[in-house]
């Protein structure tokens, strides 16, 4: 079972099982001062079970219970900011046997300190038995009025992967102007699977050949991917395009985490805009933003476009209005181009966990002797040149060390995260 500030998650009855939700949310209880918490989930077979069980234990401890039944992880948060608290029955990207929980405090997911409460017992003490009732959210209207309307009517497909994004991504760009095709729309007989940033995504691009452009959903739909012109593009591409859209809107001050492209943040340098890099994970980017009252930004990885004053989560549902937005605009190619102008590879490899911390000291000191500049803000990273870096880091959601590399030389990048894999197997062999 994996513990972090990205949610609690694990396989469902075996690493992860109904007691385990109980005191979870037992302890979860401990940090809800508004005494009200809206829950919803995704798709995934195991998401009832855990639901209502989460809902029993909040309302054991006096929680009045919101409850959005299966609604995407943007609009959890987005109803979370009206209500106090949050509850995400979601592992987001992972395969179907998996579930979680995402903690979501005063609109934002939990940090480091918030963890530690709900993983350490409670006992609470409450004569009140909270209620519940079920509500619609306003998402839709919401994010419709951050976009507006888009007069030259795009034609669209959408594939939501069988997950919560269902009739959300859909009503969204149709209320804004767009004509859209629906495809993968259940679970059952889905061609995909849950993270479109791993697959194919065969289907969307045969299906949007001839349309303007096809967006691809994770199962809690807040990862986002783009195709374009028969291409599946990469994650950094789909926040490069939320960036560039935030920069037209006058937007200036962005936090992009460590392993986020370099071509986005010198597009936001060339715009004029100041960039400041976070951990990776939402909840690190989140955290940066707020205490430097950043306006936008994200991480590349999960194709994760944040915009804080609507939703402080990644907005993959959101940010497929405002690239619709951004279609009629002669210059759409271009700035595509220029975030595709970088290729990224993440690959990871499997190391115990027990071992985690050794071989990135062992990394580290390897990468200091081969690299002018090195960060260790997250992992270990060595930036090779201007054009040029790699990542070394723990994984904040699998039992894996990542490796990620980026560089204007495809053929470079390929050799970059080749060395480096065998660098990290040879730190392993060392410590074991």
């Amino acid at each position: 079972m994996k513990k972090t500030i990205s949610g609690i998650r694990g396989i469902f009855e075996e690493e992860l099982n109904l007691k385990d939700v109980l005191e979870f949310c037992n302890n979860f209880s401990s940090l809800i001062k508004s005494q009200k918490c809206v829950i919803g989930k995704d798709t995934r077979p195991s998401g009832s079970m855990m639901k209502d069980t989460a809902s029993a234990a909040l309302m054991k401890n006096g929680i009045d219970i919101f409850n959005l039944e299966t609604v995407p992880t943007p609009v959890i948060f987005r109803e979370a900011r009206k209500y106090g608290a949050g509850l995400v029955i979601s592992s987001s990207h992972n395969p179907i046997k998996w579930n979680g929980m995402k903690f979501i405090i005063e609109g934002r997911g939990i940090n480091e300190k918030e963890l530690a409460q709900i993983i350490e017992h409670h006992e609470i003490l409450n004569s009140k038995i909270g209620t519940e009732q079920d509500i619609e959210s306003s998402y839709i209207d919401d994010a419709g009025k951050i976009i507006g309307n888009i007069e030259n009517q795009p034609e669209v497909v959408v594939d939501i992967g069988g997950g919560a994004a269902k009739s959300f991504a859909a009503d969204l760009l149709k209320k804004i102007g767009c004509k859209v095709e629906v495809i993968n729309e259940e679970l059952s007989g889905c061609s995909r699977g849950p993270d479109p940033t791993s697959d194919e995504l065969s289907e969307l691009i045969s299906a949007s050949s001839k349309k303007e452009i096809g967006f691809a959903f994770d199962l809690d739909g807040d990862r986002l991917v783009v195709v374009r012109k028969g291409k599946k593009q990469s994650p950094d591409v789909t926040l490069g395009l939320g960036v560039a859209k935030s920069l037209e809107l006058g937007y200036k001050k962005f936090v992009l985490s460590i392993d986020t492209s370099m071509s986005i943040e010198k597009f936001i340098i060339e715009k004029g805009g100041t960039i400041q890099r976070s951990k990776v994970g939402e909840a690190n980017v989140i955290d940066l933003m707020l205490k430097t009252n950043s306006q936008a930004g994200g991480e590349g990885s999960s194709g994760g476009f944040i915009l804080p004053e609507f939703n402080y989560c990644r907005e993959g549902i959101l940010t497929s209005g405002l690239i619709c937005s951004m279609l009629g605009n002669p210059k759409f190619d271009e700035i595509l181009n220029y975030m595709g102008n970088y290729y990224q590879i993440r690959e990871k490899t499997e190391v115990d966990s027990n071992f985690h911390d050794k071989v990135i000291e062992e990394v580290k000191s390897k990468f200091s002797k081969e690299y002018s500049e090195t960060s260790t803000l997250d992992g270990i990273k060595g930036i090779i040149d201007e054009d040029s870096w790699v990542l070394i880091r723990k994984s904040n959601t699998e039992d894996i060390i990542r490796v990620s590399a980026e560089s204007n030389d495809q053929e470079k990048c390929k050799k970059i995260i080749k060395d480096t894999i065998e660098l990290v197997k040879e730190s392993y062999d060392q410590v074991r």
